[in-house]
């Protein structure tokens, strides 16, 4: 099923901007349309030589991984050459925030600079589009219903409603004060699972539908790299394929698609979803009662009723434990659960699809055949296809599959799809080798191209690489770091972020800082996990002197221009925890097929990870500040070389009166800040 109208996907593409007038060299010159429509424009060769890679790379249909360097400006300078093209873009991001600038702020003042408008669309992924069919249901359809008399519970459905009758888009961001927590959000949307398709009411009026005609038929589509993958390997249900419709792919912040096309690429199988579709058809048969006495309703509910024990059973099998389990430690636990539980929801399956004039249960038997061959696939497979895991949960498990090597499937879909892909990010390389990243994508015959930060990193940051900590298996390690970050974090006067690689660590390292008292109360303390990460990072930034605790979603897509952080502190580096079922399955297979699975994966992981995370010091040429690794093994380790040369040129030292020095000397005077384009 195509939502679209005809001929949608094959209209006439926009006439490529060619009238002599300006080339790349002039407009991202002196006195070029750019510089005329910012002022704090700066003139920056690397940004041209991007553009002018990227733009051939759009007219000849290739294969594209550039490594831009944090301040070369990749944004515009892939910005610029997709609006000259007259191609249909499809703009991929890693994050709301980037995928919200460039739909609000940036494509309208490239467009606007280089005097060429645009179709422009940004499509998110269906949970944040009213369903209207779900709104319409009203509270017998929640798959889990919200208690009656919950505080604030009414009131955000009532404003919806009365917003409803409204919207054009159906984007739920338009409901003043409606929180992303809130519960009411489960209500009134659909999801992959619950969806109707074809077999709607409301297939006509609906807001998923709607906007991926518009992305359809838009010149250029911002989507996040969630949907682009859902797009590639499911093709969503059939709600229109994006990609058919376009000439050229941009991936930004690309470095995370080879773990989330890897997520894609397996299967996962949880109780929770498992438990909606049994609550949902439980719902769904009650609303009916006996208007329809041909429904087989005593013969599904007891279907659904095996389903269900089941996975309680399950459930009861793995209480007590809470981390992930690899499946050869499970199957004592859970004994011949698995292939119970995929023969039961088979044979729901076959129950629910004696209803097919039932559009729900039609639905819902497809929901049903889906799960079924998910544990199939991963009951099925072997240590070589990939880690098979049990995670337990509060309340249930999910089992998952991820497989270990997807490059060829990658590679097939992109083949398959003749356009130019490009891929971009500040952390694609290890020093000049694109390897890594290539090989497990199946982009071994893409051309690559590494341009260096137009930063001064010598000049701004220092690397101080502390001598005389402990080992960081020793228990003494993250007191020893805490004292020292104590001292340093006192010579900036704050403004610094401590990133750690766990959140026990993160943790332990809070309440160290707390038990300090009145010496560290003058720096205003942000933990991870007591409030949202944006809301963290909005009082960061206005305070001026705070302090910041973080695990891995500080380590990227962070940005914090100014003195507002000056210092970064990082515990230890981040290897991945060989305890981890995955990352020990992974390590196993790569040693079985012959691999040096340290030097071909941990440390390649490693190096990308860390280079991430110094890279959130230095963001304009202005920025000043020092990062400290507090870990020894980048000193007595051969392997600290590799690692250390994936950082960017920064002055070096080992003695902390020369750490504390830059930074009082700088906190005394900082520069004036200049914003980039």
């Amino acid at each position: 099923m195509n939502p679209g109208p005809a001929g949608a996907g094959v209209r006439r593409p926009r006439a490529p901007y060619n009238d002599g007038m300006l080339d790349l060299e002039d407009i991202f010159g002196a006195g070029g349309p750019l510089e005329a429509a910012l002022p704090d424009f700066t003139v920056r060769e690397p940004q041209r030589r991007m553009a002018e890679r990227v733009a051939a790379a759009i007219a000849g249909r290739e294969a594209l991984v550039i490594e831009a360097g944090t301040g070369t400006g990749k944004t515009f300078a892939y910005l610029v050459p997709a609006l000259l093209s007259g191609a249909r873009v499809l703009i991929s991001t890693g994050t709301r925030t980037l995928q919200d600038q460039l739909y609000a702020k940036d494509l309208p003042l490239v467009a606007r600079a280089l005097g060429r408008p645009a179709t422009v669309a940004v499509l998110k992924g269906r949970s944040n589009y009213l369903c209207r069919y779900r709104l319409a249901q009203g509270e017998a359809a929640l798959p889990l219903p919200l208690p009656t008399g919950m505080p604030g519970a009414e009131a955000p459905l009532e404003r919806i409603r009365g917003w409803a009758l409204t919207t054009r888009t159906g984007d739920l961001a338009e409901v003043a004060g409606l929180a992303d927590s809130d519960p009411v959000w489960a209500e009134v949307t659909s999801t992959r699972d619950n969806c109707l398709g074809a077999r709607c009411p409301e297939l006509s009026r609906c807001h998923v539908a709607l906007a991926r005609r518009a992305a359809i038929e838009a010149d250029v589509v911002i989507v996040n790299h969630h949907l682009l993958l859902a797009d590639l390997a499911l093709k969503e249900d059939g709600f229109g394929d994006l990609l058919g419709a376009a000439d050229a792919v941009i991936l930004d912040e690309a470095h995370q698609i080879p773990d989330l096309a890897t997520q894609f690429f397996g299967a996962e199988v949880g109780s929770r979803r498992i438990e909606t579709v049994l609550a949902d058809l439980e719902g769904h048969l009650k609303r009916r009662g006996g208007a329809d006495q041909a429904l087989p309703q005593r013969t599904l509910l007891e279907a659904a009723g095996a389903v269900h024990a089941c996975v309680a059973r399950m459930t009861r099998a793995l209480e007590g434990r809470s981390t992930r389990l690899e499946w050869a430690e499970a199957e004592p636990l859970l004994g011949s659960d698995v292939a119970t539980l995929r023969a039961r929801l088979g044979a729901l399956t076959e129950r629910l699809r004696g209803c097919e004039t039932d559009a729900p249960l039609a639905a819902l038997a497809e929901r049903c055949a889906e799960l079924t061959a998910s544990l199939e696939r991963i009951g099925a497979s072997d240590s070589l296809e990939g880690a098979r895991s049990v995670q337990p949960l509060r309340r249930g498990f999910t089992l998952s599959l991820m497989p270990f090597d997807i490059a060829p499937r990658f590679q097939a879909l992109i083949q398959a799809r003749p356009c130019a892909w490009i891929f971009t990010s500040a952390t694609l390389s290890l020093g000049e080798d694109f390897g890594h990243f290539t090989s497990r994508l199946g982009l071994a015959e893409a051309d690559t191209l590494k341009i260096d930060s137009p930063f001064d990193f010598e000049r701004q940051s220092l690397l101080f690489l502390p001598e005389g900590l402990p080992e960081p298996q020793s228990p003494e390690h993250l007191s020893a770091v805490m004292r020292l970050a104590r001292e340093l974090i006192e010579a900036a006067d704050g403004g610094a972020f401590v990133l750690f690689t766990s959140h026990r660590s993160l943790a332990r390292a809070a309440a160290l800082w707390r038990a300090a008292g009145a010496p560290l109360a003058r720096y205003r303390l942000l933990v991870q996990g007591e409030a949202p990460r944006e809301r963290l990072l909005q009082a960061f930034r206005a305070d001026g002197n705070a302090v910041l605790f973080g695990t891995a979603s500080f380590w990227e897509g962070v940005d914090v221009k100014g003195d507002a952080l000056r210092l970064v502190i990082i515990e230890k580096l981040p290897f991945a925890s060989p305890e981890d079922p995955l990352v020990r399955a992974r390590i196993a297979h790569l040693e079985a097929s012959g691999a040096n699975a340290f030097r071909d994966y941990q440390l390649p992981e490693a190096a990308l990870a860390l280079k991430q995370g110094v890279g959130r010091l230095i963001r304009s040429e202005q920025d000043f500040g020092v990062v400290a690794i507090c870990d020894p093994r980048l000193g007595t380790r051969g392997y600290g070389k590799v690692l250390l040369a994936a950082l960017p040129p920064m002055s070096r030292t080992r003695r902390e009166a020369q750490a504390v020095e830059f930074l009082r000397r700088h906190v005394a005077a900082p520069p004036a800040l200049e914003a980039l384009p």
